[in-house]
């Protein structure tokens, strides 16, 4: 979910490198162009967005923003407001101006420079504003060439309390201009991981030309295996490109470092094998040990790049998850919330989303053959490895119930998360905000109704002490959604995400469907009002349909004509994912009616084709199983920005997603991404600074940039994960 929150610095030169995409100047302005600016909303006519605030509250009122300062701080940097991503090059003039007033005549300091080490500084000045608006104005040329530039103004060491106002704030420079050009690659967008050898082998090639055109298969040796032509495709509507398709199914040999050519194109290499996704599999599901909350991760399990500390375990400064109170004036008691895990970039812990992660590791677990083995701590345990990750969950899940005794008892907290946003890069263990429990919700309740269902059965082989107490939970949490059918949580908020959800029939027609799945009880199955939609799919908001998908694991349940017309209404939504797939340039089983792509779109492609493989299981049909499969091919490079969205898994992969402790790209004493880790993907509504600058007017399927500060493109996430994972697993055994 958006960590609307502070990022850091990088490098580039008068070409800047964002996210994968170089971003360079086609035409370099002139004395005679007007500079570019920098800032976004500088006059605050929008409110506050994109600023943030540290150590100070802050509002717009009259068109300016007015911050209270407090005293007792020591340096300037200790109370700050500004805005990151301002992109910097080195040797260019950059003028910083802005109006500025205070409650009384203070000094305090404007920055423009690097976020992270090593800090270049392009202006540092101390002013003096009095009780009029003044202005200043300073002009200073950058040591440095970095896309995450930040401009601040620094309050702290103040001896007394005092408001500050800030008003048409500017920076204009550079001749790079926003957004640049951007340099995709070659034109032959293949799977940069590769191709199974009895799956599809398909190919997009990106060209004006109208008539087929000649390919050919390379391999390592340089030798020509395969020749075909292409199959003229034309318009691609939602990335803009004109395309042509290649299918070089007929060559199923083996072998590493195959590439595709086109007359002078050559695509990224690619293998093809029958253990293709094993690794993948392993690291994809391995992204949840790296992002468990209140265990050290251990460098003998991640390596030592990834191993750090306990986060939220009471040690300080952190001030949870061991006891962590409600916020204020909403109960009157504390819970051990402990466990679970962090669910995106940031370090909060989220019901709704979390339970939908666990839930798919557990269906993973049901739809696979075989398990595979992780490296975490429970390894050596006769316990399934994906249960033993799954459970780290649950018991936090279940430790988020009301206590009995306390209103609202049996309903579920919906999140737990800082009181206010935090800055990257930030370890866990270093968060020092206060943390809070907010407020059960009707959906949140459900949830751990479904997952509570799902854990009784899929652990009564493994754990039947889980088994039950998930059961008894599942059965509370029901009954007190019943009792309180329309607690909704409230939307906005600072600190974490909202996960706002008003409509809570779906997760009643869920959790109903997970009961009966366990109990067979009818007096649940008359509450399953839902089924799978090709139009909703599903996600954390969206879960009706995982009531059809629920029943399928258990479709001996149903009398055989209701079996029937489950098989057909899970088919059916297929038919639709491969007619989507299929009428599409760059084969994808995710295409929004509305022609625009939304925060997470990669997870909409997984789960998408999870429905395409459990349609595949249901009747067979290698249609559904092929889509599954060329869906991997989307997330993997063959897409309109030849990106593979998986860390470590292509020439062109995803390294910089916003995470806070994964900052390499900020602080070089921070790792990148652990391999595995899947990008959030194409978002049309550049919900973030960064998108905001550099992809306006960008087409549905190119509204992405690697960098870390574009969380609303590039963040990871518990539930974009799974999706993945469940995916891989699939990909793996078929």
């Amino acid at each position: 979910m958006p960590s609307v929150r502070r990022s850091s610095g990088l490098a580039g030169a008068v070409a800047l490198t964002v996210l994968g995409a170089t971003l360079v100047a086609s035409t370099p302005a002139t004395a005679a162009d007007p500079p570019y600016e920098r800032i976004l909303n500088g006059t605050f006519d929008t409110g506050q967005e994109p600023w943030w605030t540290s150590n100070t509250s802050a509002a717009v009122a009259d068109g300016k923003l007015c911050a209270e300062i407090p005293a007792g701080t020591t340096n300037p940097w200790d109370v700050m407001i500004g805005q990151d991503g301002v992109p910097l090059e080195e040797g260019q003039p950059y003028t910083v101006k802005f109006d500025a007033s205070a409650s009384k005549p203070i000094s305090f300091k404007a920055v423009l420079q690097q976020q992270g080490p090593p800090y270049g500084t392009v202006v540092g000045e101390s002013v003096t504003a009095g009780t009029s608006m003044q202005s200043f104005s300073f002009t200073r040329t950058s040591p440095v060439t970095d896309t995450h530039g930040q401009m601040s103004f620094q309050a702290g060491g103040a001896t007394e309390a005092y408001t500050l106002c800030l008003d048409n704030i500017s920076v204009t420079g550079g001749i790079v201009p926003p957004g640049g050009v951007r340099d995709f690659g070659s034109p032959v967008r293949v799977n940069q991981l590769g191709y199974l050898p009895g799956g599809p082998h398909r190919a997009t090639y990106v060209t004006d030309q109208t008539a087929p055109l000649v390919w050919k298969l390379v391999d390592s040796g340089n030798k020509t295996v395969a020749t075909g032509k292409t199959t003229p495709y034309g318009p691609d509507a939602l990335s803009g490109d004109s395309v042509q398709l290649i299918d070089f199914g007929s060559y199923k040999r083996s072998g590493t470092g195959f590439t595709l050519v086109v007359g002078e194109h050559v695509s990224e290499p690619f293998d093809i094998a029958k253990n293709l996704y094993s690794a993948l599999r392993q690291d994809s599901l391995e992204y949840f040990y790296n992002n468990r909350s209140g265990i050290p991760i251990e460098a003998k399990y991640v390596g030592d790049a990834w191993a750090r500390a306990a986060g939220h375990v009471g040690v300080a400064p952190n001030k949870g998850d061991t006891s962590v109170p409600c916020v204020p004036g909403s109960c009157d008691y504390s819970l051990d919330v402990r466990g679970g895990w962090y669910d995106a970039g940031d370090h909060g812990k989220y019901v709704v989303n979390g339970a939908l992660a666990a839930w798919q590791l557990l269906d993973l677990y049901e739809e696979s053959d075989r398990s595979v083995g992780l490296k975490i701590p429970e390894n050596t345990n006769r316990v399934p490895d994906v249960l033993d990750e799954a459970k780290w969950q649950i018991d936090f899940l279940l430790r988020m119930q009301v206590p009995a005794g306390q209103p609202l008892a049996g309903m579920v907290h919906h999140k737990i998360h800082d009181e206010a946003w935090t800055g990257l890069p930030l370890a866990p263990a270093a968060d020092p905000q206060q943390r809070y429990l907010y407020p059960p919700s009707t959906a949140a309740t459900l949830n751990v109704a479904a997952i509570g269902a799902r854990c009784a059965r899929v652990y009564a082989r493994w754990d039947r002490a889980l088994a039950a107490r998930c059961l008894s939970a599942a059965q509370t949490a029901w009954k007190a959604a019943e009792q309180h059918p329309e607690v909704y949580a409230p939307t906005g908020g600072v600190g974490g995400g909202a996960y706002e959800d008003v409509k809570v029939t779906d997760e009643f027609s869920w959790a109903a469907a997970e009961l009966f799945a366990t109990t067979g009880k009818a007096s649940y199955k008359r509450h399953i009002t839902t089924g799978l939609k090709a139009a909703d799919g599903f996600s954390w908001q969206e879960t009706g349909g995982l009531a059809d998908l629920a029943l399928a694991r258990v479709a001996w349940r149903l009398p055989i004509v209701e079996r029937i017309k489950l098989i057909r209404r899970i088919s059916a939504v297929a038919d639709s994912y491969l007619a989507d797939l299929r009428s599409q340039g760059y084969a994808n089983p995710y295409k929004p009616a509305d022609g625009q792509y939304v925060w997470g779109s990669n997870s909409g492609t997984a789960n998408n084709a999870m429905i395409l493989a459990i349609a595949a299981d249901l009747t067979g049909r290698a249609s559904y199983r092929s889509a599954a499969l060329e869906s991997l091919d989307y997330l993997l490079g063959r897409n309109a920005i030849n990106q593979s969205y998986v860390t470590g898994y292509g020439e062109r992969a995803s390294h910089n997603q916003h995470h806070r402790f994964w900052a390499h790209s900020l602080d070089p004493a921070y790792p990148s991404p652990y391999p595995g880790s899947l990008a959030g993907g194409p978002n049309s509504g550049l919900q973030d600074p960064v998108a905001q600058r550099n992809l306006v007017g960008c087409a549905p399927a190119k509204c992405y940039l690697d960098e870390i500060g574009s969380y609303s493109t590039n963040e990871v996430a518990v539930n974009w994960n799974s999706a993945l994972a469940w995916l891989t697993t699939y990909a793996d055994e078929n």
